[in-house]
C-alpha cells in the first residue's frame, strides 16, 4: 500500500457517517519542530462534505477540516517542484505543497470545485423554502398580535409599530 493510500485509509476513521471520499493527493506542509523549519508529508482529501488536511506525525496526527461552505477561496499553482494549494476559510488557511502526482491533483481539484458549487447551489435552492416559513413565522406572530391588541393587552399604536416591524422580515 502506498503512503498516500495508508494515510488516506487513516485519515477516513475521521469521517462523518455516510461521507464519501470524491479524490485525494498526498503533498507537503512546513511546520516548526523543536523551533525549526520542517517539512511534513500529508494528504489533502476531498468529500462530498468538505477538504481534509491529514498527516501522520509521531504519536498522534494533524487534522484540518474544512466544510464546502466555509471555503472562501483557495490559491492554486505550479512550479517545478509540482503543484501548491492553499485554502481560506473563516479565518483559517491550509497550505500544502509538493502535490503528486498531476493526475490526482487534478482529480482532487475538480471533486473540491463540485463540493463548492453544489454548496452554493443548495444554499441558494434552500432560501425560498427559508423565506416560506419565516413567512409562516411572521404571519403567526401578526394573528397573535392581532389577538393582543383584539384582547386590550396591547394598544393599536403598539400594534401597527410591532406589525411594520414583522413586515420588513419578509
Amino acid at each position: 500500500m502506498a503512503k498516500s493510500e495508508k494515510l488516506v485509509e487513516q485519515a477516513k476513521g475521521h469521517f462523518e457517517v455516510g461521507e464519501v471520499l470524491r479524490g485525494a493527493v498526498r503533498g507537503a506542509y512546513e511546520v516548526k519542530i523543536m523551533g525549526s523549519d520542517s517539512v511534513r508529508n500529508g494528504v489533502l482529501i476531498a468529500t462530498d462534505r468538505r477538504v481534509i488536511f491529514y498527516a501522520k506525525k509521531l504519536g498522534g496526527f494533524d487534522l484540518e477540516s474544512f466544510p464546502y461552505g466555509n471555503i472562501s477561496s483557495f490559491e492554486q499553482g505550479k512550479t517545478l517542484m509540482g503543484h501548491h494549494v492553499t485554502f481560506h476559510a473563516s479565518g483559517n488557511r491550509v497550505s500544502v505543497k509538493w502535490l503528486q502526482p498531476a493526475n490526482e491533483f487534478a482529480d482532487f481539484l475538480s471533486a473540491v470545485k463540485q463540493g463548492m458549487n453544489a454548496k452554493h447551489v443548495r444554499s441558494d435552492a434552500q432560501a425560498p423554502a427559508q423565506n416560506v416559513v419565516a413567512g409562516a413565522d411572521v404571519m403567526l406572530q401578526l394573528q397573535q398580535l392581532g389577538s393582543l391588541r383584539d384582547a386590550g393587552i396591547v394598544t393599536a399604536d403598539e400594534f401597527e409599530t410591532k406589525k411594520a416591524e414583522l413586515l420588513k422580515r419578509l
